[in-house]
């Protein structure tokens, strides 16, 4: 997996950096080695918004891409949630293409039913 953690309002401290590649590389096992996935971490500066830590990825798959966004008041919560999400998309994902796999495979092996199987 191919990681790029950049910042918006924000520098990027080198322990931040540190904890997303740390938390993200939970989506190594699930996704392909070329996999790109950017994050990008900024602070809102509006003063009316509490939750002004914000997380987002781009996860760059095979045919699609997927995209999540978390708000919270702790970078690192936020990192947290966004990393769940991606998980959860990931997987979902996955359980799709490996549903319809089965499901086209079992179409094939079924074939057509001739007088005498009846």
């Amino acid at each position: 997996m191919q990681l790029n953690v950049k910042g918006k309002n924000l520098q990027v401290s080198e322990s931040i950096r540190d904890y997303a590649e740390r938390k993200l590389s939970k989506l190594d096992k699930q996704v392909h080695e070329l996999t790109r996935v950017e994050i990008e971490l900024a602070v809102e500066k509006n003063p009316s918004v509490a939750e002004n830590q914000v997380a987002e990825a781009t996860v760059w798959l095979k045919g699609h891409t997927l995209r999540a966004r978390e708000a919270t008041r702790d970078m690192k919560a936020s990192i947290d949630e966004l990393t769940e999400k991606l998980v959860r998309q990931i997987r979902e994902d996955r359980d799709k293409k490996v549903t319809k796999r089965h499901i086209d495979k079992h179409a094939h092996d079924d074939g057509p039913v001739k007088d005498d199987q009846v």
